[in-house]
């Protein structure tokens, strides 16, 4: 298996034990579902897991060995789970294969958490999520389950925890009409039931339903179907097609409160990338290319395309159908800019063959619902902007999490950045 976790494991004060090594079948850190079963399964009891402690190996948030804090929610029997033996001998795992990247900005290293774990699984931090401690994790799912019961459709069985990252947690609470969907996110997300909400008074299937919210939380109807991944040329049209209709109809009446990404506001965004830290990890002729690719934020601009809400993230795997038209899910990235970036991010995510399609669609939903616009000329240049978007975006999720976490994105402000220049000189 890809990925193997170790989980220290917490009952209210109490400091339990270690369960693990133990492998998962699913690769990725923030899939915490496998995680959960195996760990009911070996306490006898339910867990929900708070928090990534460290990661040794594995890159690009999966695989390697993952150690979580988990939670207990009743005590175990006796003896459950095995108290950490002296030598450490449980962590039998394989050497690394590779040193992790930039160790010294995580706060905890394995060894650390080794020679003092109650230390580490005590220690407050201001930047953790609400989420991943398990006073702020009970009160969002007595939330959910509270509002649910108030509008007469109580949870019929247990919560289930199916992912937690620094960026969002996801759990699914069965009813009798149907599964529900919690989500809840972190400061530096968009106000998701804002803007779904806004899409949804335009075309109410393009969005997922909206039963509840509240600051950084929102209860959404399940939407049947796959993601599409596996996108037809049917579904990549109906998809750019749709929100590009609802986009054009927001231009002017974007709602407050949505974050402003426009051109010139990401313009001096990336600016300040590159004279503070992440600059210092560029070469001076890489600093000097990006700094020259920002002064091309007038020209996409004068393509004719109007600041609207963009989705911010809109590829094919936010897409969900059941062999209908699709709804796109995941508004955590939205913000009023320059709409090209959503069909430069479904280009880049769809296999090879199947890029001509969304771009092809993409342009022609703009050529009519923009006369006079240039929307293929927009995605032609667009390609290295969108990368330096994606920088700023990764720096911002870097000074908004708790520093365990920065292992999801340390590197990316940079990495996003040279992707730009790669992708400029394909262009030019």
């Amino acid at each position: 298996m890809s990925r193997t976790v170790s989980a220290w494991v917490t009952w209210g004060t109490e400091h339990l034990g270690v369960v693990g090594p133990f492998a998962v079948d699913v690769p990725w850190w923030a899939e915490v579902e496998p995680v959960v079963t195996h760990l009911r399964q070996a306490l006898g009891v339910d867990v929900l897991v708070l928090r990534l402690l460290s990661v040794d190996g594995g890159e690009g948030a999966r695989d390697g060995h993952v150690t979580y804090h988990v939670e207990a929610l009743e005590r175990p029997e006796p003896g459950l789970p095995p108290p950490l033996p002296a030598d450490h001998a449980f962590l039998n795992r394989p050497p690394l294969d590779r040193p992790l990247p930039d160790r010294a900005l995580l706060d905890r290293s394995e060894d650390e958490l080794l020679d003092r774990p109650d230390e580490v699984l005590d220690r407050a931090e201001g930047l953790r999520a609400p989420w991943a401690g398990i006073d702020g994790l009970r009160e969002l799912l007595d939330w959910a389950s509270d509002t649910l019961t108030a509008r007469g459709r109580p949870p019929t069985g247990p919560i289930r925890q199916r992912k937690t990252w620094n960026l969002a947690a996801l759990f699914t609470l069965p009813t009798a009409d149907g599964p529900v969907w919690l989500k809840a996110t972190p400061h530096f997300a968009a106000d998701e039931a804002t803007v779904i909400g806004a899409f949804a008074a335009l075309d109410p299937g393009l969005v997922p339903t909206v039963i509840a919210s509240g600051p950084g939380r929102v209860l959404l109807e399940h939407l049947p179907g796959e993601d599409c991944w596996d996108a037809s040329a049917e579904i990549i049209a109906g998809a750019v097609t749709r929100l590009v209709a609802a986009q054009a109809a927001l231009a002017g009446a974007v709602p407050p409160g949505v974050p402003d990404r426009r051109g010139s506001v990401l313009a001096g965004q990336v600016r300040d990338l590159l004279a503070g830290d992440v600059g210092r990890e560029l070469t001076a002729e890489e600093v000097t290319g990006a700094y020259r690719l920002v002064e091309r934020w007038p020209t996409l601009d004068e393509c004719g395309l109007p600041d609207t809400i963009v989705h911010g993230d809109f590829h094919p795997g936010n897409w969900r159908s059941d062999g209908g038209p699709p709804a796109v899910v995941d508004f955590a990235d939205a913000h009023l800019g320059n709409p090209v970036l959503d069909g430069a991010r479904a280009c880049d995510f769809l296999p090879p063959a199947k890029r001509p399609a969304a771009a092809r669609a993409w342009i022609d939903a703009w050529t009519a619902h923009a006369p006079g616009s240039d929307p293929a000329r927009a995605l032609a240049i667009a390609e290295p902007l969108a990368h330096l978007s994606y920088a700023v975006r990764y720096q911002e999720f870097l000074n908004g999490i708790e520093p365990s976490e920065r292992i999801y994105h340390l590197g990316d402000p940079a990495a996003g950045i040279r992707a730009a220049l790669r992708s400029v000189m394909v262009v030019d």
